[in-house]
């Protein structure tokens, strides 16, 4: 372990959400693990969250505190004081970067509660620790990984790594063999995004016309793997043809990784469920349009992004309020997708329609 922390023997991580966020800060918790073998390292998240973490051996405990719970903040604050005060740690690392941690960390100080070593993305007080990268613009996972340079631990992980339980791997097992899906001979869709997030969708009129290309392109299956608010959508994409496979309620979160292993490739919108996908390793297309590619790209070496360079890209907006509605995802073509998948799978190089002008990342 690096010699500055050398006493260091229990550990807090602290990481609450959004879902895309934690997966990627699994990264982080694998190296932190690495770094420290024998220290007792524990994980503070929420409820909605928590489940991932279920088989998790990197954690003598996983601690959940629904802090943001509508008319309980005060009740449930004292609660996550004193449960992070009852943990004794020498090490609190914040990948949270959210004013309420802070505040919260800074009545743990007050208190006396605190540990020698307090780390945290944004700098300042509470925090005894500064982080060299400070650029709230910049990808979560390199703001993350400052913080393993400022303690002087490597880091190596460059892809989710998450643990799923025997149950899943069995059950994800037996969703690949019930529906054909063949290694190297499927493909995975991720249509939806939350519904608050819905100008992130590519739509499914496009996700349908791609199927079929991907059927050209040497595909048996294509899978379809969404949440509860993506239903209406996967049952849309799904009835383009028999070769449409629909997991959409199928599936745990820690199913998904272990079904997309044996995919050929796989294409999304700027979506959590993307995020886990990413732990399986294989080829990945995320379709930005209203968000920043460089910021919420899931991590992986196996990642690529691509956005139509419109002046309004990156809104971030809950609805279009340009004249030319959504021409950031309409830009998008299903047939410049799909030759960008062929390039991705060793195929010729693509050419872009006259159209559509993209920034890949």
């Amino acid at each position: 372990m690096p010699p500055r922390f050398a006493d260091v023997r229990r550990i807090l991580v602290i990481k609450w959400s959004a879902i895309g966020d934690v997966v990627i800060a699994t990264a982080i918790m694998e190296d932190l693990r690495r770094a420290f073998p024998e220290a007792e390292i524990d994980l503070n998240t929420l409820p909605a969250v928590a489940g991932l973490f279920a088989h998790d051996s990197r954690f003598r405990e996983v601690i959940v505190v629904d802090v943001r719970r509508r008319g309980e903040n005060l009740r449930r604050a004292a609660e996550w004081l004193r449960r992070v005060r009852a943990g004794r740690y020498d090490l609190i690392v914040d990948l949270q970067r959210t004013d309420r941690t802070r505040m919260m960390l800074a009545a743990l100080r007050l208190s006396g509660g605190g540990p020698r070593h307090l780390l945290g993305n944004r700098g300042g007080f509470p925090y005894t620790e500064q982080p060299a990268v400070r650029d709230r613009q910049a990808h979560s996972l390199v703001q993350m990984r400052s913080l393993l340079e400022v303690m002087g631990v490597p880091w190596r992980l460059d892809r989710p790594v998450l643990y799923p339980g025997q149950a899943h791997l069995d059950q994800a097992r037996k969703v690949v063999a019930e529906f054909g899906l063949q290694p190297g001979r499927f493909a995975v869709l991720l249509p939806g995004s939350q519904a608050a997030g819905w100008l992130k969708r590519w739509g499914a009129a496009r996700f349908a016309d791609l199927g079929q290309r991907l059927l050209g392109m040497g595909m048996d299956k294509v899978a379809i793997i969404g949440g509860p608010d993506e239903v209406d959508e996967c049952r849309a994409i799904a009835a383009a043809g028999e070769f449409m496979v629909n997991l959409n309620g199928r599936l745990h979160l820690l199913e998904i990784a272990p079904v997309c292993e044996g995919a050929a490739v796989i294409v999304g919108n700027d979506t959590g469920t993307a995020h886990i996908a990413a732990a399986a390793d294989r080829p990945m297309l995320i379709l930005c349009g209203p968000t920043n590619p460089r910021r919420v790209k899931p991590i992986g070496g196996r990642v690529r992004a691509i956005q139509a360079q419109l002046p309004c890209r990156d809104c971030y907006a809950k609805d279009c309020p340009e004249s030319d509605y959504h021409a950031c995802m309409r830009w998008l073509t299903p047939e410049f997708v799909a030759a960008e998948i062929a390039a991705m799978l060793g195929g010729p190089a693509n050419a872009v329609p006259s159209e559509v002008v993209i920034d890949r990342c």
